[in-house]
């Protein structure tokens, strides 16, 4: 078995896994990184996400091998301390109500906030489609994208942005 080496949360991180085995797993069960969870199994609900290079992936079924070299982020390295935008607009619109899937809705939420800082809610919608909440609380995940939108707007136009 070949060591798999690759950054998770900015952190070198190297695993005797076999090349095939899916990175969801690597993360909670080699890691111990539980944020991820799994739902699915099958690429179908998005409760998987993680970002790899900024782009939104999902893990249940992406080998370990897929990700040697890369950088990998969770929803624990999205902010150390839950103080990233996005956090912050879930807890301040209340979005979760089981909030199984929401660690997934959140990453993938970032990476639509990575390459559209300003989404429409036409953006939002199809960004977050395939992201599933049993829950229905799809109102309050948009709400919580534009506001953390409007936030990092507002911090950026502060440090002189656009």
């Amino acid at each position: 078995m070949p060591k798999q080496t690759f950054s998770v949360n900015g952190e070198r991180r190297s695993v005797d896994v076999p090349d095939e085995m899916p990175v969801l797993w690597v993360v909670r069960d080699v890691l111990g990184l539980t944020g991820t969870k799994f739902g699915c199994g099958a690429e179908l609900c998005g409760a998987c996400t993680v970002l790899v290079e900024g782009e939104a992936i999902r893990t249940c079924v992406a080998p370990i091998s897929s990700v040697s070299g890369k950088d990998v982020v969770t929803i624990e390295g999205l902010s150390p301390d839950g103080s990233h935008p996005l956090q912050q607009a879930w807890r301040d619109l209340n979005v979760p109500q089981c909030g199984y899937c929401q660690a997934g809705q959140i990453m993938n939420a970032a990476a639509l906030l990575a390459r559209s800082p300003s989404p429409t809610d036409a953006q939002i919608d199809q960004a977050q489609q395939d992201n599933l909440c049993r829950c229905g609380t799809y109102p309050r995940i948009r709400a919580a994208i534009r506001l953390a939108a409007e936030v990092e707007r507002t911090a950026a136009r502060a440090k002189g942005g656009p």
